[in-house]
């Protein structure tokens, strides 16, 4: 087993599971992020961010003591946080507000506002830092966002509802599902051209390639009344589905520990993770977790096991009080 630790987002649970990936139990819960949908942890490891969909927020702790290292305001409504490689510049998707914040990770100042399309959803960085793209669930479009000015470089035509890119290691293409389509597409990021589409299951959201760039994990969430169960794992030579996996009640949040070996799943219905063998690419182990896990990030770090942790998140906007619901 792989060291670190699996950090969950408990988007109706207002609290961030932390994972033992060596022992596949919950280490410990963090609370006090109101609604956080999306959990990103910082290149290098030593930070967790998360974003309250509920305060309009985004906020920073350290990945070993937990304590808090800051807020900062997004827009309205903010889906997913990630940060450039060198982890100096952090973006959040403002769905309420068509706009993507850049914040100085520093010091936790916003830096711009940047328009992108509508209702963005996921998001993350090139390889090379160098840009960002965005799905625009609530269209059909990705954003490309050059990361040097902070301003965007052009709209690309994927489908109905795209909801989350991953890019391949070496950055030379970037996928996409395309949840109202069923679909993941392929696009070349140099010309900015749809290279190819296959189908996946119901209502794809969440996509992350394996850092050996063997597969390109899909989770199918499908919708409350009739949830996906199943994770697509297309090989990226062929860009074909080589296998599906079934994990869970509405498969939502992915991501692959850096040796390739696990993938880890939230299931949004279920309340629980999957860990899925992507040697035998069958699920080995299954977590209980909060209410609604959404994101989802790995460290490398281990959390020691320990009671739950409150964090004291101040209101970022002023005026309202902390954790009051924002107008937008």
């Amino acid at each position: 087993m792989v060291a670190g630790t699996v950090w969950v987002a408990n988007e109706d649970g207002a609290s961030l599971s932390a994972i033992d990936a060596a022992s596949n139990t919950v280490a410990t819960t963090v609370k006090g992020v109101e609604g956080p949908h999306n959990v990103q942890v910082s290149p290098n490891g030593k930070s967790v961010w998360a974003v309250s969909g509920h305060d309009s927020l985004a906020v920073m702790f350290d990945a070993s003591s937990l304590q808090l290292h800051g807020v900062a305001a997004t827009g309205g409504a903010p889906a997913h946080v990630v940060l450039t490689p060198d982890g100096r510049t952090t973006y959040t998707t403002n769905g309420a507000d068509n706009t993507v914040t850049a914040i100085d990770s520093a010091t936790m100042a916003p830096v711009a506002e940047i328009p992108v399309g509508a209702g963005p959803h996921g998001l993350r960085p090139s390889p090379d830092g160098r840009r960002v793209v965005v799905a625009n669930v609530a269209g059909s479009t990705l954003t490309f966002i050059d990361t040097a000015n902070n301003t965007k470089m052009a709209d690309v035509e994927v489908g109905k509802a795209p909801a989350q890119v991953a890019f391949s290691p070496d950055g030379a293409f970037v996928y996409a599902s395309v949840s109202g389509e069923d679909a993941v597409v392929k696009v070349d990021v140099a010309t900015r051209k749809v290279l190819g589409r296959v189908a996946v299951g119901d209502g794809p959201i969440q996509t992350f390639v394996t850092p050996d760039d063997r597969y390109l994990l899909v989770a199918n969430q499908g919708r409350e009344d009739q949830p996906g169960t199943t994770v697509s794992v297309i090989d990226t030579t062929t860009f074909t589905v080589a296998r599906t996996v079934e994990t869970g009640q509405g498969a939502h949040g992915i991501v692959v520990d850096p040796s390739s070996r696990h993938a880890y799943v939230t299931n949004l219905y279920g309340d629980d993770v999957a860990v899925i063998d992507l040697e035998e690419l069958r699920v080995v182990a299954r977590i209980p977790v909060g209410d609604k896990p959404n994101g989802i990030s790995f460290s490398p770090i281990t959390v020691p096991a320990q009671k739950a942790v409150k964090l004291d998140v101040p209101d970022p906007h002023g005026g309202a009080e902390p954790n009051a619901p924002m107008a937008h």
